[in-house]
Protein backbone atom coordinates (compact mmCIF):
# COMPACT_ATOMS: atom_id res chain seq x y z
CA UNK A 1 0.00 0.00 0.00
CA UNK A 2 1.53 3.04 -1.04
CA UNK A 3 2.28 5.29 2.11
CA UNK A 4 3.11 9.20 2.82
CA UNK A 5 5.76 9.61 0.65
CA UNK A 6 4.09 8.12 -2.42
CA UNK A 7 0.81 9.75 -1.62
CA UNK A 8 2.45 13.00 -1.50
CA UNK A 9 4.59 12.57 -4.73
CA UNK A 10 1.31 11.95 -5.98
CA UNK A 11 -0.21 15.08 -5.03
CA UNK A 12 2.29 17.21 -5.84
CA UNK A 13 2.04 15.87 -9.59
CA UNK A 14 -1.79 16.35 -9.42
CA UNK A 15 -1.34 20.28 -7.52
CA UNK A 16 1.66 20.87 -10.23
CA UNK A 17 -0.77 19.86 -13.33
CA UNK A 18 -4.36 21.13 -11.91
CA UNK A 19 -4.65 23.68 -9.30
CA UNK A 20 -6.05 26.58 -11.00
CA UNK A 21 -7.56 24.68 -14.34
CA UNK A 22 -11.52 24.22 -14.31
CA UNK A 23 -12.61 20.46 -14.42
CA UNK A 24 -14.63 20.40 -17.59
CA UNK A 25 -15.96 16.65 -17.19
CA UNK A 26 -15.74 13.58 -14.54
CA UNK A 27 -16.22 10.42 -16.07
CA UNK A 28 -17.45 7.52 -14.05
CA UNK A 29 -16.48 4.11 -15.40
CA UNK A 30 -18.57 1.85 -13.00
CA UNK A 31 -20.38 2.42 -9.64
CA UNK A 32 -18.09 2.35 -7.19
CA UNK A 33 -14.36 1.27 -5.81
CA UNK A 34 -13.65 0.41 -2.61
CA UNK A 35 -17.30 2.35 -1.93
CA UNK A 36 -19.83 3.33 -4.03
CA UNK A 37 -19.36 6.96 -5.54
CA UNK A 38 -21.93 9.64 -3.63
CA UNK A 39 -24.87 10.49 -5.77
CA UNK A 40 -23.99 13.68 -7.45
CA UNK A 41 -20.44 12.96 -7.56
CA UNK A 42 -19.54 14.15 -10.89
CA UNK A 43 -21.81 17.34 -10.75
CA UNK A 44 -20.00 18.27 -7.28
CA UNK A 45 -16.80 18.63 -9.41
CA UNK A 46 -17.67 19.02 -12.90
CA UNK A 47 -17.19 22.95 -14.03
CA UNK A 48 -15.38 23.63 -11.32
CA UNK A 49 -12.07 25.05 -10.65
CA UNK A 50 -9.27 23.00 -8.63
CA UNK A 51 -8.15 25.38 -5.63
CA UNK A 52 -5.72 23.21 -3.76
CA UNK A 53 -4.53 19.69 -3.55
CA UNK A 54 -2.57 18.69 -0.40
CA UNK A 55 -2.34 15.31 1.68
CA UNK A 56 -3.28 14.41 5.19
CA UNK A 57 -1.57 11.04 6.20
CA UNK A 58 -2.16 8.87 3.29
CA UNK A 59 -5.21 10.64 1.77
CA UNK A 60 -5.40 12.80 -1.12
CA UNK A 61 -7.40 16.18 -1.09
CA UNK A 62 -8.19 18.34 -3.72
CA UNK A 63 -10.42 21.04 -2.68
CA UNK A 64 -12.86 22.75 -5.66
CA UNK A 65 -14.45 26.44 -5.82
CA UNK A 66 -17.26 26.43 -3.72
CA UNK A 67 -15.84 24.36 -1.07
CA UNK A 68 -16.13 20.80 -2.34
CA UNK A 69 -13.61 18.49 -1.46
CA UNK A 70 -12.61 15.15 -3.00
CA UNK A 71 -11.42 12.58 -0.65
CA UNK A 72 -9.18 9.91 -2.10
CA UNK A 73 -7.19 7.15 -1.22
CA UNK A 74 -4.91 5.18 -3.40
CA UNK A 75 -5.69 1.40 -1.44
CA UNK A 76 -3.06 -1.23 -2.76
CA UNK A 77 -3.19 -0.43 -6.32
CA UNK A 78 -4.63 3.06 -7.28
CA UNK A 79 -2.77 5.34 -9.23
CA UNK A 80 -3.30 8.85 -11.10
CA UNK A 81 -2.02 9.47 -14.88
CA UNK A 82 -1.91 12.95 -15.91
CA UNK A 83 -1.88 13.18 -19.77
CA UNK A 84 -0.74 16.47 -21.00
CA UNK A 85 -2.37 16.33 -24.73
CA UNK A 86 -3.93 13.29 -24.72
CA UNK A 87 -5.58 11.27 -28.21
CA UNK A 88 -9.01 11.17 -28.18
CA UNK A 89 -8.83 7.65 -29.60
CA UNK A 90 -7.01 6.21 -27.12
CA UNK A 91 -8.98 3.62 -25.65
CA UNK A 92 -9.07 2.92 -21.54
CA UNK A 93 -8.01 0.08 -20.03
CA UNK A 94 -10.89 -1.92 -18.04
CA UNK A 95 -8.67 -0.94 -15.32
CA UNK A 96 -9.58 3.21 -15.62
CA UNK A 97 -12.15 4.03 -13.56
CA UNK A 98 -12.59 7.32 -13.61
CA UNK A 99 -11.50 9.73 -16.00
CA UNK A 100 -11.34 13.36 -14.95
CA UNK A 101 -10.76 16.14 -18.16
CA UNK A 102 -9.91 19.69 -17.58
CA UNK A 103 -10.42 22.88 -19.41
CA UNK A 104 -6.92 23.20 -19.90
CA UNK A 105 -6.53 19.93 -22.25
CA UNK A 106 -5.74 17.33 -19.78
CA UNK A 107 -7.18 13.91 -18.69
CA UNK A 108 -6.16 12.26 -15.72
CA UNK A 109 -6.87 8.78 -15.25
CA UNK A 110 -7.41 7.30 -11.90
CA UNK A 111 -6.11 3.61 -12.67
CA UNK A 112 -6.72 0.44 -10.08
CA UNK A 113 -6.85 -2.91 -10.46
CA UNK A 114 -7.82 -3.96 -6.94
CA UNK A 115 -10.11 -1.13 -6.80
CA UNK A 116 -9.06 -0.60 -2.59
CA UNK A 117 -9.13 3.18 -3.78
CA UNK A 118 -12.04 5.22 -3.05
CA UNK A 119 -12.77 8.77 -3.94
CA UNK A 120 -15.59 10.62 -0.98
CA UNK A 121 -17.05 13.69 -1.53
CA UNK A 122 -17.15 16.13 2.02
CA UNK A 123 -17.02 20.16 2.51
CA UNK A 124 -14.38 22.23 3.88
CA UNK A 125 -16.19 23.36 7.11
CA UNK A 126 -16.61 19.13 7.62
CA UNK A 127 -13.89 17.83 6.34
CA UNK A 128 -11.80 17.61 9.94
CA UNK A 129 -15.10 15.81 11.12
CA UNK A 130 -14.81 13.22 8.30
CA UNK A 131 -14.81 9.53 9.36
CA UNK A 132 -11.89 9.17 7.09
CA UNK A 133 -9.87 12.06 9.01
CA UNK A 134 -10.96 11.99 12.68
CA UNK A 135 -8.61 10.95 15.13
CA UNK A 136 -5.29 10.64 12.83
CA UNK A 137 -2.16 11.79 14.59
CA UNK A 138 0.57 14.53 13.93
CA UNK A 139 2.18 14.72 10.67
CA UNK A 140 5.51 13.91 10.64
CA UNK A 141 6.34 16.08 8.12
CA UNK A 142 4.92 19.37 10.10
CA UNK A 143 6.89 22.24 11.60
CA UNK A 144 5.51 21.12 15.02
CA UNK A 145 6.40 17.39 14.92
CA UNK A 146 9.29 16.05 17.33
CA UNK A 147 10.42 14.18 20.18
CA UNK A 148 8.17 15.15 22.93
CA UNK A 149 5.42 14.89 20.50
CA UNK A 150 6.19 11.77 19.75
CA UNK A 151 6.84 10.82 23.28
CA UNK A 152 3.49 12.25 23.97
CA UNK A 153 1.93 9.90 21.90
CA UNK A 154 3.60 7.05 23.29
CA UNK A 155 2.77 7.30 26.61
CA UNK A 156 1.21 4.70 28.52
CA UNK A 157 1.31 3.00 25.26
CA UNK A 158 1.92 -1.44 26.09
CA UNK A 159 2.05 -2.23 22.33
CA UNK A 160 5.49 -2.40 21.13
CA UNK A 161 7.09 0.70 18.69
CA UNK A 162 6.73 -0.86 15.48
CA UNK A 163 2.71 -1.59 16.19
CA UNK A 164 2.58 1.64 17.33
CA UNK A 165 4.18 3.56 14.56
CA UNK A 166 1.40 1.74 11.87
CA UNK A 167 -0.84 2.96 14.27
CA UNK A 168 -2.23 6.31 12.19
CA UNK A 169 -3.50 7.94 15.40
CA UNK A 170 -0.45 7.46 16.41
CA UNK A 171 1.64 9.25 13.63
CA UNK A 172 -0.30 10.17 10.15
CA UNK A 173 0.93 8.67 7.04
CA UNK A 174 3.95 6.24 8.08
CA UNK A 175 3.52 2.66 7.33
CA UNK A 176 5.63 -0.59 7.10
CA UNK A 177 8.50 0.47 5.01
CA UNK A 178 9.35 3.50 6.64
CA UNK A 179 8.32 2.34 9.91
CA UNK A 180 11.29 -0.22 9.77
CA UNK A 181 14.00 1.89 8.00
CA UNK A 182 13.09 4.96 11.23
CA UNK A 183 13.46 2.73 13.45
CA UNK A 184 16.78 1.29 12.32
CA UNK A 185 18.01 4.59 11.27
CA UNK A 186 16.98 5.24 15.21
CA UNK A 187 18.77 1.79 16.95
CA UNK A 188 15.37 1.61 18.15
CA UNK A 189 14.21 -2.49 18.43
CA UNK A 190 10.83 -2.84 16.67
CA UNK A 191 10.30 -4.96 19.95
CA UNK A 192 10.52 -1.88 22.56
CA UNK A 193 7.39 -1.41 24.51
CA UNK A 194 6.22 2.19 23.14
CA UNK A 195 6.04 3.77 26.32
CA UNK A 196 9.73 3.25 26.59
CA UNK A 197 10.43 5.17 23.73
CA UNK A 198 10.69 9.33 25.21
CA UNK A 199 13.79 11.88 26.07
CA UNK A 200 16.65 11.14 23.92
CA UNK A 201 15.10 7.75 21.88
CA UNK A 202 11.86 9.73 21.17
CA UNK A 203 13.77 12.23 19.94
CA UNK A 204 16.06 10.38 17.44
CA UNK A 205 12.86 8.26 15.94
CA UNK A 206 11.42 11.68 15.62
CA UNK A 207 14.06 12.80 13.28
CA UNK A 208 15.07 9.61 12.08
CA UNK A 209 11.10 9.37 10.68
CA UNK A 210 11.43 12.54 9.01
CA UNK A 211 14.36 12.24 7.61
CA UNK A 212 13.65 9.15 6.17
CA UNK A 213 10.05 10.36 4.88
CA UNK A 214 12.02 13.71 3.08
CA UNK A 215 14.63 11.12 1.77
CA UNK A 216 11.94 9.32 -0.13
CA UNK A 217 9.98 11.94 -0.97
CA UNK A 218 12.73 13.22 -3.22
CA UNK A 219 13.28 9.55 -4.99
CA UNK A 220 9.70 9.97 -5.68
CA UNK A 221 9.02 7.13 -3.66
CA UNK A 222 9.30 3.35 -3.45
CA UNK A 223 7.74 1.01 -6.08
CA UNK A 224 7.41 -2.52 -5.43
CA UNK A 225 4.36 -3.53 -7.27
CA UNK A 226 1.99 -1.09 -8.62
CA UNK A 227 3.12 2.66 -7.50
CA UNK A 228 4.40 5.13 -10.19
CA UNK A 229 4.21 8.80 -9.98
CA UNK A 230 1.69 10.89 -12.10
CA UNK A 231 3.98 10.99 -15.25
CA UNK A 232 4.07 6.72 -14.94
CA UNK A 233 7.72 7.22 -13.77
CA UNK A 234 8.73 4.59 -11.03
CA UNK A 235 9.87 5.35 -7.77
CA UNK A 236 13.47 4.98 -6.75
CA UNK A 237 13.79 4.91 -2.97
CA UNK A 238 13.75 0.77 -2.82
CA UNK A 239 17.13 1.02 -3.78
CA UNK A 240 17.81 2.70 -0.65
CA UNK A 241 16.71 0.10 1.94
CA UNK A 242 19.03 -0.29 4.45
CA UNK A 243 16.88 -3.01 5.91
CA UNK A 244 13.27 -3.54 4.70
CA UNK A 245 13.16 -6.80 2.47
CA UNK A 246 17.06 -7.48 3.38
CA UNK A 247 16.69 -10.75 5.51
CA UNK A 248 19.47 -12.27 5.55
CA UNK A 249 21.91 -9.54 4.31
CA UNK A 250 24.85 -8.22 6.08
CA UNK A 251 23.77 -4.73 8.77
CA UNK A 252 24.75 -2.31 6.76
CA UNK A 253 25.96 -0.27 10.08
CA UNK A 254 30.09 -0.07 9.64
CA UNK A 255 31.23 -2.05 13.11
CA UNK A 256 28.22 -3.77 13.38
CA UNK A 257 28.59 -7.45 12.54
CA UNK A 258 24.50 -8.38 12.51
CA UNK A 259 22.72 -9.80 10.28
CA UNK A 260 19.17 -8.62 9.27
CA UNK A 261 16.50 -10.51 10.62
CA UNK A 262 12.72 -10.48 10.09
CA UNK A 263 10.06 -10.95 12.41
CA UNK A 264 5.85 -10.86 12.26
CA UNK A 265 4.17 -8.00 14.15
CA UNK A 266 0.45 -7.40 13.87
CA UNK A 267 0.47 -9.38 10.64
CA UNK A 268 3.28 -7.48 8.90
CA UNK A 269 6.70 -8.47 8.39
CA UNK A 270 9.02 -6.03 10.20
CA UNK A 271 12.93 -6.06 9.41
CA UNK A 272 16.03 -5.40 11.42
CA UNK A 273 19.41 -5.75 12.94
CA UNK A 274 19.06 -7.52 16.87
CA UNK A 275 22.65 -6.39 17.49
CA UNK A 276 22.43 -2.76 17.14
CA UNK A 277 18.89 -2.09 17.18
CA UNK A 278 18.11 -1.91 20.98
Amino acid sequence: MPELPEVETVCRGLEKALVGDRIAKVTLRRENLRFPFAEGFTDALQGRTVERIQRRAKYILMTVEGGGVMIGHLGMSGSFRIEMAPDPADEFDKHDHVIFETEGGLRIRYHDPRRFGFMLLTTTELLDQHPQLVGIGPEPLGNSFSGPVLAAQLLNRKTPIKAALLDQRTVAGVGNIYACEALFRSGISPKRLSSNVRGKRADALAAAIRTVLEEAIRSGGSTLRNYSQTSGELGYFQHRFLVYDKEGKPCPTDGCGGTIARLVQSGRSTFYCPKCQR
